[in-house]
């Protein structure tokens, strides 16, 4: 139950983020750990998860994974791609389409694209660097989430904790794609034993005009989910975009930041080397 945006929900949920909290305070460390609720407001749960957010950012490592797209980048249909982490980029080998094997002939266009990335890696980084990704679409909702939502209606489901947000009226949007993001309400879900972020989405109640109209109508129940989860069992797995779920329904939209619909899922999250090379990630990612 919330009160005055304060909850109760006991310790086990609460423990990790008190962890956090508590390592701020001048003896901290020696304070009782053994009461069996604690009182806490969402605004406290969200700033200690996205401080862990914040320490996991600066040690990522790079997967190889499986992704099922449908979206404008892949025309509508649905790409099954084999994907390769590196510092300059993501390689990107299509294994199918709308579920069928691709033809002969299809396979060896993307084998020579792929040539052509490994002749020039600097060109695929600059390329690269010009897109947006999953995880930077992520951490730019996770930047967002303490300037431009308020919390509230912390409740307990399992192991995660749900919050709800909707817009804090004090705070002027940025960009183009800060003013949709910003005019959603919606819930989020934290793994209360991690402190991550497990599920986060939101729905515009109401149509939003930007520039009188003229500029974008973003309509009511646009949408976007995503959702993120550990890669392994280990004690400090890496959690990754698992699911991509936007759906902006609007006119004159002049913004390429936000994708307007998409729907992508990531499986099969295997572990590769930091340092690899693009044509060891190309190599990598023509391997059946």
């Amino acid at each position: 139950m919330e009160v005055y945006g304060v909850t109760k929900i006991t310790w086990a949920a609460a423990g990790s983020m008190l962890a956090l909290m508590l390592a701020s305070y001048p003896g901290g460390a020696g304070m009782p750990t053994d009461v069996p609720q604690v009182a806490v407001s969402a605004t406290q749960i969200v700033a200690a998860m996205l401080a862990n957010e914040d320490v996991a950012a600066q040690h990522r490592d790079h997967y190889c994974y499986l992704s099922k797209e449908r979206s404008e980048r892949t025309g509508g249909h649905l790409w099954t791609e084999k994907l390769v982490e590196t510092n300059a980029g993501k390689v990107r080998m299509l294994l199918q389409e709308d579920g069928q094997p691709l033809s002969a002939e299809r396979i060896a266009q993307e084998r020579g694209r792929l040539a052509g990335v490994v002749a020039d890696p600097a060109a695929f980084q600059r390329k690269e660097q010009a897109l947006k990704d999953d995880e930077a679409h992520a951490r730019t909702m996770l930047t967002l989430l303490p300037k431009a939502f308020l919390f509230g209606n912390v409740r307990e489901q399992g192991d995660e904790l749900l919050i709800d947000f909707h817009p804090n009226p004090g705070y002027e949007p940025q960009s183009l794609e800060e003013r949709v993001l910003h005019g959603m309400s919606g819930s989020m879900m934290i793994d209360a034993k991690a402190m991550r972020l497990h599920h986060i989405e939101g729905r515009m109640p109401t149509d939003m005009s930007i520039g009188f109209g003229f500029l974008a109508t973003i309509h009511a129940g646009s949408s976007f989910a995503t959702s993120r989860d550990p890669t392994s069992n280990s004690a400090m797995p890496e959690w990754k975009t698992t699911l991509i779920d936007s759906a902006i329904d609007g006119k004159a939209v002049l913004f390429k930041a936000i994708a307007r619909n998409e729907h992508a899922e990531h499986s099969e999250f295997i572990r590769v080397p930091n340092d690899m090379s693009v044509a060891q990630a190309v190599a990598l990612a023509e391997q059946p």
